[in-house]
């Protein structure tokens, strides 16, 4: 079986399924992936992995962070979109807990992001598509869940999942087109 076909069976409720989507989103979710989004076509254009991420405060939706993959850029292996906004919040709030806080990301987090994700407190994650070689929120691990961890955050998967992946997608498509690889 395939990637799309994994992310597909993952959407429809497979191994790794997740809560229905809509009976778990607020108002402010979709407006912070498609700005999510945007930061992930920002990444792109320097040649980075196009993903972004959004930190904002749940209650009224005041963003608190935002960042995009600077890996490359940076030279720095931790420079992921959800490391970047969540630290940008935790400085916005002036306290590392981001307990009333969301945090939206195009593409599901990985181990390191999601062991972030616990130890800020964040009160949701919200992610776009699936990550079925790296995605530590249901594909390959579930630790944002793990009973094991001091604190839980279900995560709510597949928000403007489409069009994030595609995003990818696109990127990697013209990489190997140009012989960059992965």
């Amino acid at each position: 079986m395939g990637p799309l076909a994994s992310i597909r069976r993952w959407l429809a409720g497979g191994p790794a399924s997740r809560r229905p989507v809509a009976a778990s989103l607020i108002p402010h979710d979709e407006p912070m992936m498609r700005r999510a989004l945007d930061l992930a076509r920002q990444a792109a254009v320097i040649g980075e992995v196009p993903v972004g991420a959004v930190v904002y405060e749940t209650s009224t939706g005041r963003v608190l962070g935002e960042g995009h993959n600077r890996r490359e850029i940076d030279r720095d292996p931790a420079a992921h979109a959800e490391l970047i906004a969540m630290r940008a919040a935790a400085a916005a709030l002036g306290d590392w807990r981001l307990s009333g806080c969301t945090l939206v990301v195009t593409l599901e987090p990985c181990a390191m992001c999601a062991g972030l994700i616990v130890n800020a407190r964040l009160g949701r994650v919200v992610f776009g598509c699936a990550d079925p070689k790296a995605g530590a929120c249901g594909s390959l691990y579930r630790l944002t869940e793990d009973a094991r961890l001091n604190h839980r955050v279900e995560p709510i998967a597949g928000v403007l999942g489409e069009e994030s992946a595609e995003l990818l997608r696109g990127f990697f498509r013209e990489r190997r087109r140009a012989g960059g690889g992965e």
